[in-house]
């Protein structure tokens, strides 16, 4: 019986004394809730949190990664990866259980591949709340909700990650020498020296990111969405949108009228730039006929991007008739194809 007694003793002596360490490293997998004005879809996260604990203080440093590989924008054909990096303070409640609390607060930096719906590379302030639950001596689950306030220009925006991961104590901290009697204290044991981070490996200077054909070196406008047709500078000066008509006829179908609320949409985030809409035809009828066909087209067009909410001083026509073919006018398809709209872009 007295040994039976002893052992919620022992199993209490355990825990005050069990180890600690000085380093933690998470690996983390989750998913962000964005704000709606972000107009991103819920993102899948992966990412990792390194800890050091080294300092005698409650607040504990640390260094967090996460990323997001390809998250959507909505009502579009436009991905992005996004990159957050940030350095937070820990704070863990001392319990003598299985479960730990912690809370944590920061600041870190957004990095966007494509900045797209007034979306930009940011600071971004961030607090959250979590906790450890013991598997082994020095490895637990760590769950966590964090909050990232963002300043996007003149707005602040709210993002709200969730996240579940291992973690994986290491580097044991010298343990005291309990003294069964007040006796001088032996020489403290050297503390071992930090471990040394290593810093990430550089990214490669040169690539092509926006997959506009020109390098990032030179590229001066590395944010170009895809599709476009840039100049040698990278910068949008072509969109085929994919609008096309039946023959004899200017009036544009339900079908395209998605197409012209993206272009509108393209344009209210690129304020900077002015477009001209051009109207094509093909070669049925005369020229003439074709000509004033391909401005009525140009006008159309123009009219419904204005409808969308952009200025109509920031938009011109032209008509180009016949002039200008991209396929053969000898097949029906090819016709199909003539019967066009394209949009010029001039930056101001």
């Amino acid at each position: 019986m007295r040994k039976l007694l002893l052992i919620p003793a022992l199993l209490l002596g355990t825990a005050v004394v069990a180890q600690e360490y000085n380093y933690e490293i998470t690996p983390v997998i989750g998913t962000m809730i964005p704000e709606g004005n972000l107009k991103l879809d819920n993102q899948f996260l992966t990412g990792v949190e390194l800890q050091y604990n080294g300092f005698d203080a409650l607040i504990k440093p640390e260094l967090s990664f996460l990323f997001t590989n390809n998250a959507d924008y909505k009502n579009s054909n436009i991905t992005t990866d996004i990159y957050r990096i940030a350095l937070n303070g820990v704070y863990e409640y001392k319990s003598n259980s299985l479960f730990t609390p912690l809370a944590k607060v920061g600041v870190g930096y957004e990095a966007l591949e494509n900045n797209f719906a007034g979306n930009r590379d940011s600071v971004f302030f961030d607090a959250g709340v979590g906790a450890k639950v013991a598997l082994a001596e020095n490895i637990a689950l760590k769950l966590e909700a964090v909050y990232m306030l963002k300043n996007n220009n003149a707005r602040w925006d709210n993002n709200l990650a969730l996240l579940a991961g291992v973690n994986f104590a290491f580097g044991p901290k010298a343990q005291p020498v309990v003294a069964p009697e007040p006796v001088a204290a032996p020489a403290p044991k050297p503390v071992p020296a930090p471990a040394v981070v290593p810093a990430p490996a550089p990214k490669p200077v040169d690539g092509d990111d926006d997959k506009d054909g020109v390098l990032n070196s030179i590229d001066k406008c590395p944010k170009t969405p895809i599709g476009h047709k840039v100049d040698k500078d990278g910068c949008s000066v072509l969109v085929d949108l994919h609008i096309n008509f039946d023959t004899a006829s200017y009036k544009v179908d339900n079908a395209s009228m998605p197409k012209v609320k993206e272009f509108a949409e393209f344009l209210k985030d690129m304020p900077n730039y002015n477009a001209k809409i051009v109207g094509h035809t093909d070669s049925v009828g005369s020229d003439k006929d074709n000509q004033k066909l391909s401005e009525n087209r140009a006008n159309s067009v123009k009219t419904l991007i204005v409808k969308e909410g952009i200025d109509t001083k920031r938009i011109t026509t032209e008509g180009k008739g016949e002039k200008s073919p991209i396929a053969t006018n000898d097949t029906k398809e090819g016709k199909a194809q003539n019967r066009r709209i394209e949009a010029e872009l001039i930056k101001k």
